[in-house]
């Protein structure tokens, strides 16, 4: 059965495209087959030959491809290991970065201590490459485009709190779980005597814009873009309204 908010933004014989939510699994859990997957969902509604060709962290929303033949799939997984993909994913990171745009190129590798984080390391790591230009700036944030070169685990995220801006809701990384407007509107918000304040936003502040590629059967060009949640678009209009940078 379809999960409400799992949106097919496009679909032919070989390839399905799917605007992924915050929150969902993109392919199974290895101790929990039960939750709720992308992966899943797509084999229920197309059979079994459906293929991952990448994936997102669970509390990524964006655009999520995946392969409908071994062909497909195949040529696929050539362009993203060539590196041929153009990924780009609106970030809303800590601070005010001074500069327009740059690139971000290191290796990352797994924590040495803590299980499911990843640093920069040469050790052991991978290169990983990030390109970024900032969109937009406010008051204590900045919204950022970054176009991944490389696909590694928790890429943007470590890119960017290495570089001294974490996302602005990252619970790993930045060690924040989410955002209240009393943070953006400081004086001027005054919290009902009553109820405990709302958060705008209770996860990492990061979505999977747009994706293109070459269609693994006609060679062409195709992209395509995800709008972003009601949740990301509610902090960026806060932002925008209460703190705007001077």
């Amino acid at each position: 059965m379809k999960p409400a908010k799992i949106q097919v933004v496009y679909q032919d014989d070989a390839i399905v495209i799917v605007n992924k939510p915050a929150g969902i699994l993109s392919i199974p859990d290895r101790f929990n087959l039960q939750l709720v997957n992308i992966y899943h969902f797509l084999k229920e509604e197309y059979g079994d030959k459906i293929y991952i060709v990448h994936r997102l962290d669970r509390d990524t929303s964006g655009i999520l491809c995946f392969a409908r033949t071994e062909e497909a799939h195949r040529e696929l997984s050539r362009q993203w290991q060539e590196r041929t993909v153009d990924k780009t994913y609106c970030v809303l990171v800590q601070g005010t970065i001074l500069q327009e745009a740059g690139r971000i190129e290191n290796y990352l590798g797994e924590h040495p201590g803590i299980p499911g984080r990843m640093v920069v390391t040469k050790r052991d790591g991978k290169k990983s490459i990030t390109e970024w230009r900032v969109t937009e700036r406010f008051k204590n944030y900045t919204l950022v485009a970054a176009d991944i070169k490389t696909g590694r685990q928790h890429q943007i995220r470590v890119h960017f709190t290495d570089m001294g801006h974490p996302l602005a809701i990252d619970p790993m990384y930045a060690k924040r779980e989410s955002m209240f407007l009393s943070e953006i509107k400081t004086r001027k918000y005054k919290a009902s005597k009553e109820d405990d304040e709302a958060p705008l936003m209770s996860r990492m502040t990061l979505h999977a814009h747009q994706l293109s590629f070459l269609h693994p059967e006609t060679q062409e060009k195709v992209g395509f873009e995800a709008e972003l949640p009601k949740d990301f678009a509610a902090i960026l209009n806060q932002l925008r309204k209460h703190g705007k940078a001077k």
